[in-house]
């Protein structure tokens, strides 16, 4: 019977030999998820022998790993702005520069916030949780994924203060909002082919791509958010770190000030925000 360490061990390098990028870590966490553990106690129980029962389920989810499903999928969560988000094939995994959009959401007040194209909720009830006063709306055109939002507003204990609904951008989004913020699909049609195995062959393609050159999205949020926000409200998106200029440039063109390109810790282009000018009606 092995124990915890040569379990690790083992699936390490398995993992590693068949070209699976961060084998260590992915290792660790599905070990951590068979055995119940937060994943820093793993060291504490290396001596510890392995049940049968965890082998066989440990085992797999490396097979399930090998096969390139994301981790996220194969222990139905992922961590994301110190919380645990559930997440399924539906839903895009939430990624940790989309924590970025939440860093910039909470540097000034909002009590009404709108979150075009929510997925898991994962923006939404991050923001909401961090302030106790507002209120939000997450929509999205895939009722599978309204299901897991609204399950994850349930688990965080937000259902009083997050609604979700069925709606193609603002086609059924009534009244207005302090903040609008979005990570819409914005990978362009050629860049497709170059993703992940991970990505491209398990995370929903409408929530990847647009299709064309990854725009379209903007352009259609730009020219309708300034009738759902109140005048000085803001719009904050997440971009391709390639899409900077463009996505500024329809904001300016829609009648935005303020815009501003901000970057990520690598320095790349992140995201764009936008401010409804405070005289607008």
């Amino acid at each position: 019977m092995s124990s915890v360490s040569q379990a690790l061990v083992a699936a390490t390098r398995r993992l590693s030999e068949a070209g699976i990028p961060g084998a260590a870590t992915d290792a660790r966490t599905l070990l951590a998820h068979v055995l119940g553990v937060a994943r820093g106690r793993l060291t504490l129980l290396g001596p510890d022998p392995l049940t049968e029962a965890q082998v066989a389920a440990y085992d797999a989810l490396l097979k399930g790993r090998l096969a390139r499903r994301p981790v996220s999928h194969l222990t139905g969560t992922r961590q994301f702005w110190g919380r645990s988000f559930r997440v399924t094939p539906d839903v895009l995994d939430p990624r940790p520069e989309t924590e970025d959009l939440v860093a910039l959401a909470l540097q000034e007040p909002f009590t009404r916030v709108l979150d075009l194209g929510t997925g898991s909720g994962c923006i939404l009830l991050s923001v909401l949780a961090e302030r106790p006063q507002a209120t939000g709306l997450g929509v999205d055109a895939s009722e599978a994924a309204l299901t897991v939002a609204q399950g994850n507003a349930q688990a965080l204990g937000l259902t009083d203060r997050a609604s979700f609904r069925l709606s193609d951008w603002f086609s059924h989004v009534e009244g207005r909002f302090d903040l609008i913020l979005s990570n819409p699909p914005y990978i362009t049609q050629a860049e497709m082919a170059e993703l992940a195995p991970e990505v491209a062959g398990h995370e929903p393609h409408m929530a990847l791509t647009p299709g064309g050159d990854g725009l379209s999205p903007y352009r259609i949020i730009c020219a309708q958010a300034a009738a759902y926000l109140a005048p000085g409200g803001r719009v904050i998106f997440e971009i391709g770190h390639l899409q900077g200029a463009a996505v500024a440039a329809l904001m300016r063109g829609a009648g935005f000030d303020a815009v501003t390109i901000a970057q990520d810790l690598s320095g790349k282009d992140r995201n764009v925000l936008g401010r409804l000018p405070a005289h607008s009606p």
